[in-house]
């Protein structure tokens, strides 16, 4: 998951200057990754690789609970998972099975929902944990070794993350954009529309979907606004298809990709091109409208982002996240995967963050940020100006895409999620549409843990 290629020097800022004349040269420093992060991984990788690997076996900082019988009768305790030897596909990563106690080593008062759900932030957390001590400091540190009871040197703790055991969009967006070609005044993107296998998580088996490019959701598209673009699809699926760019303007409504309103869904083996320009900055989609049920389920989905020629201080902001939510294809997930395998969103102290979020699904999801006001900037790509306004829980229904910014204020581990509760947490801990907001006190601490992570990829 390395860049190919060394990475240029970073700009002052993450959003693209107005005079840049090529608005793709700027996707990196947008990303999760930015451009300085990426340059910092270089010279910290090895030593932080070496000391994960170094301290894990003595990652013990905290008093042990004694262990005890659970006070649950067994009858009515819910069941740990079944283990992962039994569920992993055969193309999926090498992963242990869970940690797992025996019902006669619980600690007191515990019952099996206990061992399961701390199993799952386990694997969340991997190898990524010892980096957590120069970061946070002894005294989190400790709290958080006690919590996952570190003296048992689970197995997790020296295999990479589970969100770093999957492909992710933001990391594929930041360290492989999509890359157009120029031909005349119009910006060309040349896409695949593919069947793929897509991993949920680590653990379960892979399950048939279809792709954008080989993935789902697909590549981002971002153009500069007042873009001219020609977007060219080749079905290389086993049934017709179609696409539409969810909330363009069109001027020519036959680009609007809605077979039999706008045109004929194209065959296996056929191109289609569609030709517009970009003329509203914001947030917006691009899917199957055709047989849209099963084929957006299945994972014909992505982002296409139109930034500003005129950037206001709402729009210029240090990280960026985009969250595209389905609830179809593998049952409750963020860009794809669902927790422990969801990537987190990263910031410094100081930092401001925009996340974008984006519904392809069929229901509606609230997403509360813990510890954080979430500045809502935008609604379906409109911007909110002075109407702009803060809340901790965005409520995104079918279609919708809602812009905010996050300020980070106060290191820690945040929890992000859903919460209509069933599709984040069951008997087995939590699940589906969960993320967290890893908020640490500098830059420097954000490369650190971005060269654990690409230490363990």
């Amino acid at each position: 998951m390395e860049p190919t290629a060394p990475a240029p020097a970073p700009s002052p800022a993450a959003q693209p200057s107005n005079d840049d004349p090529d608005p793709t040269a700027a996707l990196t420093r947008r990303g999760f990754l930015r451009v300085a992060g990426i340059a910092g991984i270089t010279g910290v990788a090895a030593t932080v690789a070496a000391c994960t690997a170094a301290a894990a076996p003595q990652w013990s900082f905290g008093p042990v609970p004694t262990p005890g019988a659970a006070t649950t009768p067994p009858s009515t305790a819910p069941s740990v998972a079944p283990s992962a030897a039994a569920s992993v596909a055969p193309s999926a990563p090498a992963s242990v099975a869970p940690s797992a106690s025996p019902a006669s080593n619980l600690p007191p008062g515990w019952t099996e929902h206990d061992i399961a759900a701390r199993n799952v932030i386990r694997r969340y957390v991997g190898s990524l944990a010892p980096a957590f001590k120069d970061i946070f400091g002894d005294a989190a540190f400790t709290k958080i070794a006690d919590m996952l009871g570190a003296a048992d040197n689970y197995p997790e703790l020296q295999q990479p993350p589970a969100f770093i055991q999957v492909p992710q969009l933001v990391l594929n967006d930041a360290l492989k954009p999509l890359q157009p070609e120029t031909d005349g005044e119009w910006t060309v993107f040349r896409i695949s529309i593919d069947e793929i296998e897509q991993q949920i998580d680590e653990l379960k088996p892979t399950v048939a979907a279809l792709g954008y490019n080989g993935q789902t959701p697909g590549p981002t598209i971002r153009v500069r606004e007042g873009a001219k673009v020609r977007a060219i699809f080749t079905n290389n699926l086993k049934e017709t298809t179609g696409v539409h760019f969810h909330g363009v303007e069109f001027d020519d409504f036959f680009m609007d990709g809605v077979p039999f309103v706008t045109q004929k869904p194209f065959a296996p083996g056929e191109s289609f091109t569609y030709e517009f320009t970009a003329n509203r900055p914001g947030s917006m989609m691009y899917h199957s409208h055709h047989n849209a049920t099963d084929q957006v389920g299945r994972g014909l989905l992505g982002a296409f982002i139109v930034d500003p020629k005129s950037p206001t201080e709402v729009d210029t902001y240090d990280r960026e996240y985009v969250w595209i939510s389905n609830d179809v294809l593998g049952g409750f997930t963020i860009n794809g995967h669902g927790f422990p395998a969801v990537l987190p969103i990263l910031a410094a102290v100081g930092e401001k963050v925009r996340v974008r979020y984006m519904n392809e699904g069929i229901m509606y999801h609230p997403f509360h940020s813990h510890g954080y006001r979430q500045q809502i900037v935008a609604r379906d790509g409109y911007a909110l100006g002075s109407n702009a306004y803060g809340a901790d829980t965005v409520t995104v229904g079918p279609g919708e895409r809602w812009d905010v910014n996050i300020t980070a204020e106060r290191p820690g581990l945040w929890a992000y999620h859903c919460h209509i509760l069933p599709h984040v947490e069951g008997p087995d801990g939590m699940f589906g549409m969960v993320n967290v907001f890893i908020v640490v006190p500098t830059k420097q601490d954000v490369d650190t843990i971005l060269a654990a992570l690409t230490a363990a990829s």
